[in-house]
Protein backbone atom coordinates (compact mmCIF):
# COMPACT_ATOMS: atom_id res chain seq x y z
CA UNK A 1 0.00 0.00 0.00
CA UNK A 2 1.15 3.63 -1.03
CA UNK A 3 0.17 6.64 -0.05
CA UNK A 4 -0.48 10.08 -1.00
CA UNK A 5 -0.96 13.90 -0.70
CA UNK A 6 -3.80 13.29 -3.48
CA UNK A 7 -5.43 10.33 -5.20
CA UNK A 8 -6.78 11.40 -8.14
CA UNK A 9 -9.54 8.76 -9.80
CA UNK A 10 -8.74 9.25 -13.66
CA UNK A 11 -6.82 10.81 -15.79
CA UNK A 12 -8.96 12.18 -18.62
CA UNK A 13 -8.72 15.66 -19.45
CA UNK A 14 -10.23 16.93 -15.93
CA UNK A 15 -7.68 14.70 -13.82
CA UNK A 16 -4.30 15.45 -16.26
CA UNK A 17 -4.95 19.31 -15.97
CA UNK A 18 -5.91 19.09 -11.92
CA UNK A 19 -2.70 16.65 -11.50
CA UNK A 20 -0.39 19.72 -13.47
CA UNK A 21 -2.24 22.24 -11.66
CA UNK A 22 -1.22 20.98 -8.26
CA UNK A 23 1.96 19.92 -8.80
CA UNK A 24 3.10 23.32 -10.49
CA UNK A 25 1.02 25.08 -7.45
CA UNK A 26 2.95 23.05 -4.79
CA UNK A 27 6.06 20.94 -6.03
CA UNK A 28 5.90 19.13 -3.29
CA UNK A 29 2.83 17.85 -3.30
CA UNK A 30 2.50 13.53 -3.75
CA UNK A 31 0.02 12.95 -6.38
CA UNK A 32 -1.43 9.60 -7.75
CA UNK A 33 -3.45 9.12 -10.94
CA UNK A 34 -5.40 6.36 -11.89
CA UNK A 35 -6.03 6.18 -15.64
CA UNK A 36 -8.14 3.25 -16.86
CA UNK A 37 -7.64 3.44 -20.65
CA UNK A 38 -3.57 2.38 -21.81
CA UNK A 39 -1.75 5.28 -23.30
CA UNK A 40 -0.97 6.03 -25.79
CA UNK A 41 -4.52 6.51 -26.93
CA UNK A 42 -5.59 6.79 -30.82
CA UNK A 43 -5.84 10.57 -31.90
CA UNK A 44 -9.02 12.02 -33.55
CA UNK A 45 -11.38 8.97 -32.80
CA UNK A 46 -11.36 9.44 -29.12
CA UNK A 47 -13.16 11.67 -27.16
CA UNK A 48 -15.85 14.19 -27.65
CA UNK A 49 -15.39 17.60 -26.30
CA UNK A 50 -13.49 18.95 -29.07
CA UNK A 51 -14.53 22.76 -28.71
CA UNK A 52 -13.22 24.98 -26.32
CA UNK A 53 -14.20 28.73 -25.63
CA UNK A 54 -12.38 31.69 -23.57
CA UNK A 55 -12.57 30.20 -20.27
CA UNK A 56 -11.23 26.67 -21.14
CA UNK A 57 -8.87 28.34 -23.32
CA UNK A 58 -7.69 30.22 -21.12
CA UNK A 59 -6.79 27.84 -18.14
CA UNK A 60 -5.16 25.48 -20.56
CA UNK A 61 -2.92 28.39 -22.21
CA UNK A 62 -2.24 30.87 -19.02
CA UNK A 63 -2.51 28.94 -16.38
CA UNK A 64 -1.32 25.53 -17.03
CA UNK A 65 1.10 27.12 -19.05
CA UNK A 66 0.11 25.10 -22.38
CA UNK A 67 0.23 27.69 -25.00
CA UNK A 68 3.31 26.40 -26.50
CA UNK A 69 1.08 22.63 -27.07
CA UNK A 70 -1.90 24.95 -28.32
CA UNK A 71 0.08 27.04 -30.78
CA UNK A 72 1.80 24.43 -32.32
CA UNK A 73 -0.46 20.53 -31.84
CA UNK A 74 -3.74 22.00 -31.82
CA UNK A 75 -6.01 24.18 -34.33
CA UNK A 76 -6.91 28.15 -33.38
CA UNK A 77 -10.44 28.59 -33.41
CA UNK A 78 -12.43 30.98 -35.45
CA UNK A 79 -15.25 31.33 -33.07
CA UNK A 80 -18.38 29.88 -32.84
CA UNK A 81 -20.26 29.87 -36.03
CA UNK A 82 -23.97 29.05 -36.77
CA UNK A 83 -26.39 28.41 -39.89
CA UNK A 84 -30.09 28.51 -39.56
CA UNK A 85 -32.67 26.78 -41.33
CA UNK A 86 -33.97 27.48 -44.84
CA UNK A 87 -35.96 25.83 -47.92
CA UNK A 88 -34.75 22.56 -46.59
CA UNK A 89 -31.10 23.11 -46.15
CA UNK A 90 -29.71 22.37 -49.36
CA UNK A 91 -27.70 25.69 -49.68
CA UNK A 92 -26.05 26.84 -47.11
CA UNK A 93 -25.19 30.45 -48.52
CA UNK A 94 -28.50 30.97 -48.62
CA UNK A 95 -28.71 30.30 -44.53
CA UNK A 96 -28.49 33.29 -42.48
CA UNK A 97 -25.24 33.24 -40.49
CA UNK A 98 -23.99 33.68 -37.28
CA UNK A 99 -20.21 34.60 -36.98
CA UNK A 100 -17.35 36.47 -37.61
CA UNK A 101 -15.20 37.33 -40.22
CA UNK A 102 -11.83 37.02 -38.76
CA UNK A 103 -9.97 35.78 -35.17
CA UNK A 104 -11.25 36.95 -32.01
CA UNK A 105 -8.14 38.98 -30.16
CA UNK A 106 -9.00 36.35 -27.11
CA UNK A 107 -8.38 33.05 -28.52
CA UNK A 108 -9.64 29.80 -27.93
CA UNK A 109 -8.77 26.58 -29.38
CA UNK A 110 -10.12 23.11 -31.49
CA UNK A 111 -8.69 19.89 -29.36
CA UNK A 112 -8.20 16.95 -30.63
CA UNK A 113 -8.34 14.97 -27.56
CA UNK A 114 -6.09 12.11 -27.98
CA UNK A 115 -2.71 13.98 -28.69
CA UNK A 116 -4.21 16.63 -26.20
CA UNK A 117 -4.16 13.96 -23.19
CA UNK A 118 -1.02 11.66 -24.61
CA UNK A 119 1.04 15.48 -24.05
CA UNK A 120 -0.40 15.95 -20.66
CA UNK A 121 -0.12 12.73 -19.17
CA UNK A 122 3.33 12.13 -20.68
CA UNK A 123 4.25 15.95 -19.07
CA UNK A 124 3.01 14.85 -15.49
CA UNK A 125 4.82 11.88 -15.97
CA UNK A 126 7.90 14.26 -16.21
CA UNK A 127 6.54 16.46 -13.05
CA UNK A 128 7.22 13.61 -10.99
CA UNK A 129 3.63 12.91 -10.74
CA UNK A 130 2.79 8.72 -9.83
CA UNK A 131 0.66 8.08 -13.12
CA UNK A 132 -0.89 4.61 -13.47
CA UNK A 133 -2.46 4.11 -17.44
CA UNK A 134 -4.25 0.96 -18.14
CA UNK A 135 -5.25 0.83 -14.38
CA UNK A 136 -8.85 -0.02 -13.37
CA UNK A 137 -10.65 1.34 -9.60
CA UNK A 138 -12.02 -1.37 -8.19
CA UNK A 139 -13.42 0.38 -4.94
CA UNK A 140 -13.22 3.50 -3.37
CA UNK A 141 -13.79 3.51 0.92
CA UNK A 142 -13.65 6.73 2.27
CA UNK A 143 -12.31 7.45 5.94
CA UNK A 144 -11.88 9.78 8.27
CA UNK A 145 -8.40 10.39 8.20
CA UNK A 146 -7.55 8.68 5.18
CA UNK A 147 -9.33 7.50 1.71
CA UNK A 148 -8.58 3.93 0.17
CA UNK A 149 -8.95 3.27 -3.47
CA UNK A 150 -8.23 -0.06 -4.59
CA UNK A 151 -7.17 -0.13 -7.75
CA UNK A 152 -6.14 -3.35 -11.08
CA UNK A 153 -3.00 -2.88 -12.90
CA UNK A 154 -2.34 -5.78 -15.25
CA UNK A 155 -3.35 -8.69 -13.34
CA UNK A 156 -2.93 -6.99 -9.69
CA UNK A 157 -5.08 -5.42 -6.99
CA UNK A 158 -3.16 -2.82 -5.20
CA UNK A 159 -4.42 0.22 -2.72
CA UNK A 160 -3.38 3.30 -2.59
CA UNK A 161 -4.18 5.99 0.38
CA UNK A 162 -4.65 9.77 0.18
CA UNK A 163 -5.43 12.35 2.59
CA UNK A 164 -7.48 14.20 -0.40
CA UNK A 165 -9.69 12.21 -2.89
CA UNK A 166 -10.78 13.48 -6.04
CA UNK A 167 -13.36 11.80 -8.40
CA UNK A 168 -12.21 12.68 -12.10
CA UNK A 169 -13.67 9.44 -13.68
CA UNK A 170 -15.87 11.31 -16.20
CA UNK A 171 -19.43 10.21 -16.99
CA UNK A 172 -19.07 7.51 -15.12
CA UNK A 173 -18.99 9.30 -11.78
CA UNK A 174 -17.58 6.32 -9.83
CA UNK A 175 -18.08 8.11 -6.50
CA UNK A 176 -20.97 10.72 -7.18
CA UNK A 177 -22.66 6.97 -8.06
CA UNK A 178 -21.43 5.22 -4.96
CA UNK A 179 -23.31 8.12 -2.80
CA UNK A 180 -26.21 8.19 -4.17
CA UNK A 181 -25.90 12.43 -5.15
CA UNK A 182 -26.83 12.42 -8.54
CA UNK A 183 -29.66 15.07 -9.67
CA UNK A 184 -31.51 14.64 -12.40
CA UNK A 185 -31.75 17.52 -15.09
CA UNK A 186 -35.07 18.54 -16.84
CA UNK A 187 -32.59 19.03 -19.92
CA UNK A 188 -33.38 16.16 -22.18
CA UNK A 189 -31.17 16.37 -24.66
CA UNK A 190 -29.03 13.44 -26.75
CA UNK A 191 -26.21 12.79 -28.81
CA UNK A 192 -24.81 11.07 -31.10
CA UNK A 193 -20.86 11.94 -33.31
CA UNK A 194 -18.64 10.37 -35.59
CA UNK A 195 -15.02 11.79 -36.64
CA UNK A 196 -14.17 11.29 -40.59
CA UNK A 197 -10.66 11.39 -41.51
CA UNK A 198 -10.57 14.59 -43.94
CA UNK A 199 -11.10 17.92 -43.70
CA UNK A 200 -15.11 18.77 -44.02
CA UNK A 201 -14.36 22.22 -44.88
CA UNK A 202 -18.04 24.56 -45.42
CA UNK A 203 -16.16 27.06 -47.15
CA UNK A 204 -16.48 24.49 -50.18
CA UNK A 205 -19.92 24.17 -49.90
CA UNK A 206 -20.56 27.28 -51.76
CA UNK A 207 -18.83 28.83 -54.85
CA UNK A 208 -21.45 32.36 -54.69
CA UNK A 209 -19.11 34.84 -54.31
CA UNK A 210 -21.04 37.22 -51.74
CA UNK A 211 -20.57 34.62 -49.32
CA UNK A 212 -17.13 33.72 -49.54
CA UNK A 213 -16.33 36.90 -49.12
CA UNK A 214 -17.68 37.43 -45.94
CA UNK A 215 -14.71 35.47 -44.75
CA UNK A 216 -12.19 36.39 -47.20
CA UNK A 217 -9.58 33.68 -45.64
CA UNK A 218 -11.99 30.63 -46.14
CA UNK A 219 -11.36 29.56 -43.07
CA UNK A 220 -14.50 29.19 -42.08
CA UNK A 221 -13.75 25.39 -41.20
CA UNK A 222 -11.75 26.55 -38.67
CA UNK A 223 -14.77 27.66 -36.41
CA UNK A 224 -17.20 25.08 -34.79
CA UNK A 225 -19.43 25.63 -37.35
CA UNK A 226 -22.97 25.06 -36.48
CA UNK A 227 -25.95 23.89 -38.34
CA UNK A 228 -29.20 24.69 -36.60
CA UNK A 229 -32.77 23.50 -36.79
CA UNK A 230 -35.82 23.42 -34.62
CA UNK A 231 -34.84 21.10 -31.63
CA UNK A 232 -31.40 20.09 -32.96
CA UNK A 233 -27.74 21.42 -33.78
CA UNK A 234 -25.14 20.09 -35.91
CA UNK A 235 -21.56 20.54 -34.88
CA UNK A 236 -18.60 20.16 -37.60
CA UNK A 237 -15.02 20.45 -35.82
CA UNK A 238 -11.62 20.39 -37.21
CA UNK A 239 -9.28 18.22 -35.41
CA UNK A 240 -5.25 19.25 -36.17
CA UNK A 241 -4.62 15.20 -36.93
CA UNK A 242 -6.87 15.75 -40.03
CA UNK A 243 -10.07 14.83 -38.96
CA UNK A 244 -13.43 15.82 -38.78
CA UNK A 245 -15.50 15.76 -35.91
CA UNK A 246 -19.21 15.54 -36.72
CA UNK A 247 -21.98 15.18 -34.02
CA UNK A 248 -25.69 15.95 -34.28
CA UNK A 249 -27.61 17.11 -30.68
CA UNK A 250 -31.24 16.69 -30.21
CA UNK A 251 -33.75 17.87 -27.75
CA UNK A 252 -35.52 13.89 -27.59
CA UNK A 253 -38.84 15.11 -27.21
CA UNK A 254 -38.48 16.63 -30.66
CA UNK A 255 -35.71 14.75 -32.81
CA UNK A 256 -36.61 10.91 -30.45
CA UNK A 257 -32.14 9.43 -29.36
CA UNK A 258 -33.80 6.29 -31.57
CA UNK A 259 -33.20 8.51 -34.42
CA UNK A 260 -29.76 9.14 -34.28
CA UNK A 261 -28.20 6.43 -31.72
CA UNK A 262 -27.05 4.32 -34.56
CA UNK A 263 -24.77 5.31 -37.55
CA UNK A 264 -26.93 4.23 -40.09
CA UNK A 265 -29.87 6.09 -39.02
CA UNK A 266 -27.55 9.23 -37.74
CA UNK A 267 -27.04 9.49 -41.33
CA UNK A 268 -30.57 9.11 -42.38
CA UNK A 269 -31.79 11.45 -40.13
CA UNK A 270 -28.97 13.81 -41.17
CA UNK A 271 -30.29 13.20 -44.76
CA UNK A 272 -33.31 14.42 -44.04
CA UNK A 273 -33.00 17.64 -41.48
CA UNK A 274 -29.06 18.25 -43.17
CA UNK A 275 -29.21 17.19 -47.02
CA UNK A 276 -26.13 18.92 -47.71
CA UNK A 277 -24.35 18.07 -45.11
CA UNK A 278 -25.00 14.42 -45.24
CA UNK A 279 -23.94 14.58 -49.18
CA UNK A 280 -20.72 15.89 -47.88
CA UNK A 281 -20.89 12.87 -45.41
CA UNK A 282 -21.99 10.51 -47.95
CA UNK A 283 -19.11 11.29 -50.37
CA UNK A 284 -16.43 9.89 -47.28
CA UNK A 285 -18.56 7.16 -45.98
CA UNK A 286 -15.78 4.94 -46.25
CA UNK A 287 -13.82 7.35 -44.06
CA UNK A 288 -15.93 7.28 -40.66
CA UNK A 289 -13.32 6.41 -38.08
CA UNK A 290 -15.97 5.72 -34.99
CA UNK A 291 -19.43 6.61 -33.94
CA UNK A 292 -21.04 6.95 -30.34
CA UNK A 293 -24.12 8.24 -28.85
CA UNK A 294 -25.31 8.97 -25.68
CA UNK A 295 -28.98 9.46 -24.27
CA UNK A 296 -30.13 12.41 -22.41
CA UNK A 297 -26.34 13.27 -20.76
CA UNK A 298 -26.99 16.43 -19.00
CA UNK A 299 -26.81 15.76 -14.91
CA UNK A 300 -26.32 17.37 -11.42
CA UNK A 301 -25.13 16.85 -8.63
CA UNK A 302 -26.20 17.50 -5.03
CA UNK A 303 -22.33 18.32 -3.84
CA UNK A 304 -18.91 18.28 -5.33
CA UNK A 305 -16.69 19.62 -2.57
CA UNK A 306 -16.73 17.39 0.71
CA UNK A 307 -15.52 18.66 4.31
CA UNK A 308 -14.73 15.25 4.45
CA UNK A 309 -12.02 15.79 1.59
CA UNK A 310 -13.53 14.52 -1.24
CA UNK A 311 -14.04 16.52 -4.18
CA UNK A 312 -15.30 16.07 -7.87
CA UNK A 313 -14.71 17.71 -10.94
CA UNK A 314 -15.25 17.16 -14.62
CA UNK A 315 -18.34 15.13 -15.48
CA UNK A 316 -17.60 13.20 -12.74
CA UNK A 317 -19.70 15.95 -10.90
CA UNK A 318 -22.22 17.73 -13.17
CA UNK A 319 -22.72 18.06 -16.79
CA UNK A 320 -24.61 20.84 -19.20
CA UNK A 321 -24.67 20.64 -22.43
CA UNK A 322 -22.16 21.33 -25.44
CA UNK A 323 -23.64 24.02 -26.70
CA UNK A 324 -21.56 26.93 -26.34
CA UNK A 325 -18.45 24.32 -25.07
CA UNK A 326 -19.00 24.77 -21.83
CA UNK A 327 -17.39 21.24 -20.74
CA UNK A 328 -13.51 22.67 -20.06
CA UNK A 329 -14.83 25.71 -18.57
CA UNK A 330 -16.44 24.03 -15.64
CA UNK A 331 -13.25 22.05 -15.66
CA UNK A 332 -11.17 25.08 -15.38
CA UNK A 333 -13.21 26.53 -12.69
CA UNK A 334 -13.65 23.50 -11.02
CA UNK A 335 -9.87 22.46 -11.23
CA UNK A 336 -9.16 26.00 -9.69
CA UNK A 337 -11.64 25.90 -6.83
CA UNK A 338 -10.05 22.02 -6.13
CA UNK A 339 -6.34 23.54 -6.09
CA UNK A 340 -7.19 26.10 -4.06
CA UNK A 341 -9.10 23.62 -1.35
CA UNK A 342 -6.25 21.44 -1.40
CA UNK A 343 -3.38 23.47 -1.30
CA UNK A 344 -5.07 25.89 1.65
CA UNK A 345 -5.14 22.55 3.43
CA UNK A 346 -1.93 21.53 2.82
CA UNK A 347 -0.70 24.70 4.73
CA UNK A 348 -3.16 24.10 7.43
CA UNK A 349 -5.74 26.46 7.19
CA UNK A 350 -9.39 25.11 8.02
CA UNK A 351 -10.95 24.50 4.92
CA UNK A 352 -14.45 23.72 5.75
CA UNK A 353 -15.90 27.05 4.92
CA UNK A 354 -14.16 27.92 1.80
CA UNK A 355 -15.41 24.08 1.01
CA UNK A 356 -18.88 25.46 1.64
CA UNK A 357 -18.53 29.11 -0.16
CA UNK A 358 -17.09 27.12 -3.93
CA UNK A 359 -19.51 24.46 -3.77
CA UNK A 360 -22.61 26.96 -3.51
CA UNK A 361 -21.10 28.78 -6.24
CA UNK A 362 -19.95 25.84 -8.63
CA UNK A 363 -23.27 24.96 -8.32
CA UNK A 364 -25.37 28.11 -8.80
CA UNK A 365 -22.83 28.46 -12.22
CA UNK A 366 -24.20 25.23 -13.04
CA UNK A 367 -27.43 25.90 -12.71
CA UNK A 368 -27.25 29.29 -14.11
CA UNK A 369 -25.81 27.57 -17.33
CA UNK A 370 -28.18 24.75 -17.60
CA UNK A 371 -30.60 27.83 -17.99
CA UNK A 372 -28.88 28.27 -21.40
CA UNK A 373 -30.21 24.76 -22.53
CA UNK A 374 -33.39 23.39 -20.67
CA UNK A 375 -36.49 24.00 -22.89
CA UNK A 376 -34.30 26.13 -25.45
CA UNK A 377 -33.61 23.42 -28.23
CA UNK A 378 -36.57 24.54 -29.78
CA UNK A 379 -35.27 28.17 -30.41
CA UNK A 380 -32.86 26.76 -32.55
CA UNK A 381 -35.02 26.27 -35.80
CA UNK A 382 -35.76 30.44 -35.33
CA UNK A 383 -32.88 32.67 -36.97
CA UNK A 384 -33.85 35.72 -35.28
CA UNK A 385 -34.41 34.74 -31.89
CA UNK A 386 -31.75 32.23 -31.59
CA UNK A 387 -29.25 35.14 -32.97
CA UNK A 388 -30.39 37.50 -30.15
CA UNK A 389 -30.39 34.70 -28.04
CA UNK A 390 -26.34 33.88 -28.40
CA UNK A 391 -26.04 37.85 -28.45
CA UNK A 392 -27.17 37.87 -24.87
CA UNK A 393 -25.71 34.48 -24.03
CA UNK A 394 -22.07 35.67 -24.78
CA UNK A 395 -22.68 38.95 -23.36
CA UNK A 396 -23.12 37.52 -20.08
CA UNK A 397 -20.32 35.17 -20.43
CA UNK A 398 -17.87 38.24 -21.33
CA UNK A 399 -19.34 40.41 -18.50
CA UNK A 400 -19.81 38.35 -15.64
CA UNK A 401 -18.85 35.00 -15.74
CA UNK A 402 -15.25 35.22 -17.62
CA UNK A 403 -14.17 38.35 -15.81
CA UNK A 404 -14.33 36.09 -12.64
CA UNK A 405 -12.47 33.52 -13.81
CA UNK A 406 -9.57 35.95 -15.96
CA UNK A 407 -9.12 37.56 -12.62
CA UNK A 408 -8.80 34.14 -10.73
CA UNK A 409 -11.37 35.81 -8.11
CA UNK A 410 -13.42 32.40 -8.05
CA UNK A 411 -10.88 30.54 -6.05
CA UNK A 412 -11.38 33.73 -3.62
CA UNK A 413 -14.44 32.80 -1.05
CA UNK A 414 -14.44 36.48 0.23
CA UNK A 415 -14.09 38.16 -2.83
CA UNK A 416 -17.30 35.96 -3.95
CA UNK A 417 -19.50 37.01 -0.80
CA UNK A 418 -18.88 40.20 -1.13
CA UNK A 419 -20.52 40.23 -4.81
CA UNK A 420 -23.25 38.10 -3.45
CA UNK A 421 -26.18 40.91 -4.17
CA UNK A 422 -24.92 41.35 -7.64
CA UNK A 423 -24.61 37.74 -8.30
CA UNK A 424 -28.00 37.27 -7.48
CA UNK A 425 -29.60 40.23 -9.45
CA UNK A 426 -27.90 38.96 -12.48
CA UNK A 427 -28.71 35.10 -12.42
CA UNK A 428 -32.61 36.69 -11.97
CA UNK A 429 -32.23 38.94 -14.62
CA UNK A 430 -30.72 35.89 -16.55
CA UNK A 431 -33.68 33.73 -15.70
CA UNK A 432 -36.25 36.48 -16.89
CA UNK A 433 -34.11 36.61 -20.52
CA UNK A 434 -34.82 33.13 -20.88
CA UNK A 435 -38.03 32.75 -20.86
CA UNK A 436 -38.85 36.15 -22.81
CA UNK A 437 -36.76 34.21 -25.41
CA UNK A 438 -38.92 31.28 -25.12
CA UNK A 439 -41.92 33.10 -25.55
CA UNK A 440 -40.71 35.49 -28.42
CA UNK A 441 -39.99 32.15 -30.34
CA UNK A 442 -43.78 31.06 -29.68
CA UNK A 443 -44.72 34.00 -31.48
CA UNK A 444 -42.74 34.54 -34.09
CA UNK A 445 -43.48 32.06 -37.05
CA UNK A 446 -41.31 33.95 -39.52
CA UNK A 447 -38.52 32.33 -41.94
CA UNK A 448 -34.95 34.32 -42.32
CA UNK A 449 -32.39 33.95 -44.82
CA UNK A 450 -29.65 35.84 -46.86
CA UNK A 451 -28.41 37.66 -44.27
CA UNK A 452 -25.38 37.62 -42.00
CA UNK A 453 -24.65 38.83 -38.26
CA UNK A 454 -21.49 39.14 -35.58
CA UNK A 455 -21.96 39.63 -32.07
CA UNK A 456 -17.87 41.29 -32.32
CA UNK A 457 -19.94 44.13 -34.70
CA UNK A 458 -21.63 45.53 -31.68
CA UNK A 459 -18.99 47.51 -29.55
CA UNK A 460 -19.66 46.83 -25.92
CA UNK A 461 -19.62 42.97 -26.98
CA UNK A 462 -16.58 43.51 -29.06
CA UNK A 463 -14.98 45.12 -25.60
CA UNK A 464 -15.71 43.06 -23.52
CA UNK A 465 -14.34 39.93 -25.20
CA UNK A 466 -11.25 42.11 -26.04
CA UNK A 467 -10.69 42.81 -21.82
CA UNK A 468 -10.11 39.54 -20.79
CA UNK A 469 -7.05 39.71 -21.65
CA UNK A 470 -6.34 42.72 -19.54
CA UNK A 471 -4.32 43.72 -16.78
CA UNK A 472 -4.83 42.95 -13.03
CA UNK A 473 -7.65 44.33 -11.46
CA UNK A 474 -7.82 44.72 -7.72
CA UNK A 475 -11.29 44.06 -5.66
CA UNK A 476 -12.78 47.38 -5.59
CA UNK A 477 -12.14 47.77 -9.38
CA UNK A 478 -13.46 44.73 -10.66
CA UNK A 479 -16.22 45.28 -8.80
CA UNK A 480 -17.41 48.62 -9.99
CA UNK A 481 -16.67 46.81 -13.65
CA UNK A 482 -18.81 43.96 -12.89
CA UNK A 483 -21.15 46.71 -11.53
CA UNK A 484 -21.12 48.48 -14.69
CA UNK A 485 -21.35 44.87 -16.83
CA UNK A 486 -24.19 44.47 -14.83
CA UNK A 487 -26.51 47.64 -15.86
CA UNK A 488 -25.32 47.20 -19.09
CA UNK A 489 -26.73 43.55 -19.63
CA UNK A 490 -29.93 45.22 -17.83
CA UNK A 491 -30.15 47.97 -20.57
CA UNK A 492 -29.47 45.00 -23.21
CA UNK A 493 -32.44 42.83 -22.16
CA UNK A 494 -34.80 45.87 -21.95
CA UNK A 495 -34.08 46.24 -25.48
CA UNK A 496 -34.02 42.48 -26.19
CA UNK A 497 -37.62 42.82 -24.73
CA UNK A 498 -38.73 45.98 -26.80
CA UNK A 499 -37.56 43.96 -29.96
CA UNK A 500 -39.65 41.09 -29.07
CA UNK A 501 -42.35 43.19 -28.06
CA UNK A 502 -42.53 44.40 -31.88
CA UNK A 503 -43.60 40.35 -32.67
CA UNK A 504 -46.48 40.44 -29.54
CA UNK A 505 -47.40 43.39 -27.73
CA UNK A 506 -47.61 40.74 -24.86
CA UNK A 507 -43.83 40.04 -24.35
CA UNK A 508 -43.40 43.32 -22.92
CA UNK A 509 -43.28 42.51 -19.55
CA UNK A 510 -40.77 39.82 -18.67
CA UNK A 511 -38.16 42.73 -17.70
CA UNK A 512 -38.82 45.49 -14.84
CA UNK A 513 -35.38 46.56 -14.42
CA UNK A 514 -32.32 48.44 -16.29
CA UNK A 515 -31.71 51.20 -18.08
CA UNK A 516 -33.58 52.58 -21.33
CA UNK A 517 -33.75 50.05 -24.60
CA UNK A 518 -31.97 52.56 -26.41
CA UNK A 519 -28.63 52.31 -23.88
CA UNK A 520 -27.91 48.88 -26.20
CA UNK A 521 -28.06 49.09 -29.65
CA UNK A 522 -29.44 46.11 -31.07
CA UNK A 523 -29.87 46.98 -34.92
CA UNK A 524 -27.62 44.78 -36.18
CA UNK A 525 -29.63 41.97 -35.39
CA UNK A 526 -33.09 42.36 -36.61
CA UNK A 527 -34.07 40.45 -39.71
CA UNK A 528 -36.70 40.41 -42.34
CA UNK A 529 -38.87 38.29 -42.62
CA UNK A 530 -38.99 35.82 -46.05
CA UNK A 531 -42.20 35.87 -47.59
CA UNK A 532 -43.44 32.41 -47.98
CA UNK A 533 -44.51 31.16 -51.46
CA UNK A 534 -48.22 31.73 -50.81
CA UNK A 535 -46.95 35.87 -49.80
CA UNK A 536 -44.54 36.27 -53.03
Amino acid sequence: MSHSDVVIAGGGLAGLTLARQLKQEQPNLSIFVAEKRPHPVPEAAFKVGESSVEIGAHYFQKILGLDPHLRSDQLEKLGLRYFFPFDGNRDIARRLELGPARFPPVPSFQLDRGRFENYLLRTIKEQGIDVVDGAVVRSITLGPDRHTVSVQHDGHVFDVTGRWLVDASGRSGLLRRQLGSTRASTHLASAAWFRVSSRLKVDDWSTDPAWLARVPSRERWLSTNHLMGRGYWVWLIPLSSGSTSVGIVVDSTIHPYDRINRLERALGWLREFEPQCAEVVDAHAGQVEDFLALKQYAHGCERVYSPDRWLLTGEAGVFTDPFYSPGSDFIGMSNDFIAEIILRDMRGDDVSACIEVFNSTYLRLFDAFIRLYDGQYRLMGNAQVMTVKAAWDNGCYWAITAPLFFQRRYRDAGFIGSIEPLMRRFFVLHARVQGLLRAWDAADASSYADAWANVMDVDVLRRWQADLAGPALDDETLRMMLGRNLETLEGFARAIQDLASRTDVDLARFVSTGPSPDAFDIKPFTFTPVPSPVEA
